[in-house]
């Protein structure tokens, strides 16, 4: 449990007007009125904080329902649990932005659901760059018949999000290093990864390792097109198939998203 402290004011110093000056008779009230609304707003803010890492399965559903998703009982709790865990790591460092329940189910769970209907059952999945856990770790809630591993080769990130499937009691390996790395010792069926690089970076990064997976599902903004014709005039696509998978829209916001999937051509 965070204890946070409570705010203090500050006694204000009386001090007579200066010779031929009169006193304003309500400036010292003013300020002592804006100083104690000050106060007032950080105590909200620290009652805010403290709220964030309260259980809200029930604020969770409800969120979820609001936007089509429905989950079993055990999966709400364990969503709202990481995400508890998630929000109280990221006060030490950066792992999210989605510090709000509305941001949590609509970006982070969506995005994470739209990855889940595109994988096949049992697949053997790597998350690459995972930061705080996502899609993975939320993929491994919403789908307990894959196999999913997370790697991030941030250290500090990757400590602390062993740590958070460690508390929710998943198997979920997690691995602090590059997934060039990964890829040298292990195969999987699928990498997803989100929010990560440009393709054209991401494609350098796994061109050499292809024998090690079947697919990569990368989730992109509307510059997906400007990315695929960097990668393409690199040479990078050479080999490959890349196709939409799905077009979504973010709720919310309304912003478009896609989810690409690029694999070995067959022909």
């Amino acid at each position: 449990m965070l204890t946070y402290a409570t705010p203090s004011v500050a006694p204000l110093r009386h001090t007579d007007p200066a010779p031929g000056k009169k006193r304003l008779p309500g400036a010292r009230c003013l300020l002592q009125c804006r100083i104690i609304a000050d106060a007032n707003l950080r105590s909200t803010a620290v009652i805010t904080q403290e709220s964030n890492f309260e259980a809200q399965p029930q604020a969770l559903a409800g969120l979820l329902a609001g936007i089509g998703l429905s989950f079993t009982p055990e999966q709400v709790e364990q969503l709202d649990h990481y995400r508890r865990l998630l929000w109280s790591w990221n006060e030490r460092m950066n792992l999210t932005r989605h510090t709000t329940l509305v941001k949590f189910v609509n970006r982070d769970v969506f995005d994470s659901h739209q990855f889940s209907l595109l994988l096949e059952r049992g697949a053997r999945v790597l998350d690459v760059g995972t930061g705080g856990g996502v899609p993975g770790v939320v993929l491994a809630i919403l789908r307990p018949d894959l196999s999913v591993s997370l790697c991030e080769s941030t250290q500090k990130k990757a400590r602390a999000v062993e740590a958070i499937v460690g508390e929710l009691e998943i198997p979920v390996p997690v691995f602090a290093t590059r997934a060039e790395e990964v890829l040298q010792v292990s195969t999987f069926d699928t990498l997803v990864a989100r929010a990560l690089a440009p393709l054209s970076k991401i494609l350098t990064w796994l061109t050499p390792h292809w024998d090690a997976f079947d697919r990569l599902l990368i989730v992109k903004g509307p510059a997906w097109v400007e990315e695929r014709a960097d990668a393409r005039h690199r040479g990078l696509l050479h080999g490959l198939e890349l196709r939409k998978a799905a077009t979504y829209e973010t709720p919310g916001t309304g912003a478009e998203s896609i989810l690409l999937s690029i694999q070995r051509s067959t022909g």
